[in-house]
């Protein structure tokens, strides 16, 4: 049985948003790749790869989720823009929640915060896998 955080994934269309302070988040990209997505990065780094977004108006409206990872801008800012443009699925990648995160309450978006993405995206015989049977197992999946 499916739980929000498994469905999450389930959509086509992903924007990240990273700034590489969290390594989970190349990962995470790579692993959608994988699986057929459709995904756009949204790099805030110094050193941005080349075809990335460079704004928020570049990307595509619409887009069904987005996944932060970000430790250098505030992620609360991103949802609200994003919601502009048409998204409502977020996923907050954990240890980057800020209080203006913990504060938002919106019945038109949904946030997911407080797990990584490679919990449910990890192959099962990786970190990742291991992560995700001790997170069943403790009920914290």
């Amino acid at each position: 049985m499916n739980n929000d955080r498994e469905d999450f994934w389930e959509k086509q269309s992903f924007v990240v948003i990273t700034d590489n302070t969290k390594p989970a988040m190349k990962y995470t990209i790579d692993e959608l790749n994988e699986r057929g997505k459709e995904v756009y990065v949204f790099d805030l780094s110094a050193n941005p790869g080349k075809g990335d977004i460079k704004s928020v108006e570049d990307i595509p409206d619409n887009v069904e989720n987005t996944v932060l990872g970000i430790t250098t801008s505030n992620p609360a800012d991103f949802v609200q823009a994003l919601k502009n443009r048409g998204c409502s699925n977020f996923w907050i990648h954990w240890r980057t929640e800020t209080p203006e995160i913990e504060e938002m309450e919106d019945p038109h978006i949904q946030i997911i915060k407080g797990k990584c993405p490679m919990m449910y995206l990890g192959k099962d015989f990786s970190i990742h896998g291991l992560h995700r049977s001790i997170a069943k197992l403790t009920g914290k999946y």
